[in-house]
């Protein structure tokens, strides 16, 4: 079943991890002040070190990545991260003011090695139109930059447009299947203003849910078409891991009762080539 997780203070622990609704995913939110030191260290996941503001170093196995992140908030400009292998010991040190990082895992059972993903390194796609109320842009941090170096993780960061729908013309991807694969998904949302919210609907099989989410909220999607609305006057920004259950590429299959709507909306060939 999908799962709604509220925001709260979660004091650096795990949002999400070894969670029954989504077993593949990892999900952390860390916060690192001037003079602290973080470490842990996750022995059975591979993850991507998201730098969502601030600027830190961040040491994989002894590696030193110097000065991650480079924008004030997730608002302004691509992410800096760095993926670490699992059963890596990671440490992250010498945080210019609070530094906000987001740790994105899957289960991964083949250590690989840890390398930095640039802003320059982040591969766009836009989608999407405001006449058709579904402009967003997806921003690919680990994608298909990670082939051959990452196991079945991809990490993303989507933002739509005041008023507009993401995840849209719905699809799921909950089945390994001719034209579909299995793949575990979670959504973080945040809202600019913070007042935002937005809808957040799930169904399959002739049920149906609708989640009111709002700023910094979480969901856990294990499956089902999965599309998202958001509150006009409010920009949505959606921090996206997937985790593929057998493959790394994904496949969306779209609900045929919509199929009209995948050449009415630009950029859909686009966006699922992206994925692949």
């Amino acid at each position: 079943m999908p799962k709604h997780v509220r925001d709260s203070d979660n004091a650096n622990r795990p949002i999400v991890a070894d969670d029954p609704a989504l077993p593949h995913v990892y999900f952390n939110l860390l916060k690192c002040r001037p003079g602290e030191t973080l470490e842990q260290v996750l022995p059975k996941h591979e993850c991507v070190y998201v730098v969502l503001s601030g600027t830190a170093d961040i040491i994989v196995d002894g590696e030193r990545f110097a000065g991650v992140g480079r924008r004030r908030d997730i608002w302004s400009g691509e992410a800096d991260s760095v993926y670490a292998p699992v059963g890596s010991a990671v440490r992250i040190e010498n945080a210019r003011g609070t530094v906000e990082i987001a740790v994105a895992g899957g289960l991964c059972d083949t250590k690989l090695k840890p390398f930095r993903i640039t802003p320059e390194d982040v591969s766009m796609v836009d989608v999407g139109s405001p006449e058709t109320h579904s402009r967003r842009r997806i921003f690919h941090i680990l994608g298909q930059n990670g082939e051959g170096r990452a196991g079945n993780l991809l990490v993303s960061e989507l933002y739509a447009d005041p008023g507009c729908w993401s995840g849209y013309p719905p699809h799921k991807h909950d089945a390994d299947r001719e034209g579909e694969t299995a793949h575990d998904e979670l959504y973080h949302y945040r809202y600019d203003p913070g007042t935002g919210f937005g809808a957040q609907i799930i169904y399959a099989d002739g049920k149906a849910e609708c989640f009111m989410v709002q700023d910094r909220d979480t969901i856990l999607v294990d499956r089902g078409y999965h599309p998202t609305v958001t509150s006009p006057g409010h920009r949505c920004y959606i921090f996206t891991i997937l985790v593929g259950k057998t493959r790394r590429g994904l496949v969306q299959h779209f609900d045929d009762r919509h199929a009209h709507l995948m050449s009415a909306i630009p950029g859909i060939q686009s966006m699922r080539d992206k994925f692949k």
